[in-house]
């Protein structure tokens, strides 16, 4: 199973000389399955860029969405392959209290974007899973979702494939002010044995009271989840738009402080974009 990193962002694209370690793309990452399967978690504005590279092949493609926030599905109509005649793409949307599950569709349409998405030459199939319906299988993984914490909520998606264990829990509050959908330590459950778990890590405690509530977890809390997970390695995820390399760095160095601190035995690193890891 091979991941890379397209977009690590929340909330919007950051450009500038600021944002160049770590990239400006909004949330997107690719899976390529050891039987060659492509699964694409999210189609925030790095998805463009994956777009080069996959429409050189012609296999399905699958796109499992958390949900329909802007910063999640923006940069689909810059996917390439949805233009090519004859490519299949799946859609799976997140579990979101409105079910929109054609939201990612129809922002190509009337006074949003210029080509309609019922001229697409591609073929586009919405997969939405029922309600109990958590576990299935693409090519050689199996698939297994939970309701994330986040305002009008969604998915977080799990991918196993011999023996290797991926987590992919973005724009996740674990401790909401509202109801939970989802329990700490059902998080815990769901992440168990991670050889790479990939958290939203948006905000710090410097942050709160202000922002809790908007959807996004303090890192250090996220950190807290990996190791009580025994998770391998960590990606922090969903970087604040306005936050700097230089911000990043030091985000990422005080949450390895606090692994050394609980002594867990966990590799962790900032996600960005461009960084491959065969899991």
């Amino acid at each position: 199973m091979q991941v890379t990193f397209y977009g690590v962002r929340g909330s919007c694209p950051s450009p500038g000389a600021d944002f160049i370690k770590y990239g400006g793309n909004t949330a997107c990452v690719h899976v390529e399955l050891d039987d060659g399967s492509d699964i694409i978690l999210d189609a925030g504005t790095g998805i463009k860029n994956l777009g080069q590279k996959l429409v050189k092949k012609t296999n399905d493609i699958y796109l499992l969405l958390t949900h329909n926030h802007w910063d999640h599905i923006q940069g689909f109509p810059f996917f390439s392959p949805i233009y090519q005649s004859d490519r299949n793409i799946y859609i799976t949307p997140g579990q979101t209290t409105l079910a929109e599950d054609d939201a990612i569709l129809k922002q190509m349409s009337g006074s949003c974007f210029p080509v309609d998405y019922t001229t697409l030459a591609s073929n586009i199939k919405i997969v939405a899973k029922p309600k109990g319906t958590d576990v299935w299988h693409i090519g050689s993984a199996k698939i297994s979702r939970l309701q994330m914490n986040h305002p009008g909520s969604g998915s977080s998606f799990s991918i196993e494939e011999n023996g290797k264990k991926l987590v992919y829990i973005t724009d996740n509050e674990l401790y909401p002010p509202y109801k939970k959908a989802t329990d700490f330590l059902d998080w815990v459950e769901f992440s168990k044995n991670a050889d790479l778990i990939i958290h939203d890590a948006q905000y710090m405690i410097a942050d709160m009271p202000h922002k809790a509530g908007w959807g996004h977890s303090v890192a250090e809390e996220a950190v807290k989840l990996a190791m009580a997970s025994r998770a391998k390695r960590m990606a922090l995820y969903s970087h604040d738009h306005i936050r700097t390399d230089t911000e990043i760095q030091a985000i990422e160095e005080h949450c390895q402080d606090v692994i050394a601190i609980g002594g867990a035995d966990l590799s962790l690193f900032a996600a960005a974009e461009g960084i491959s890891l065969n899991l």
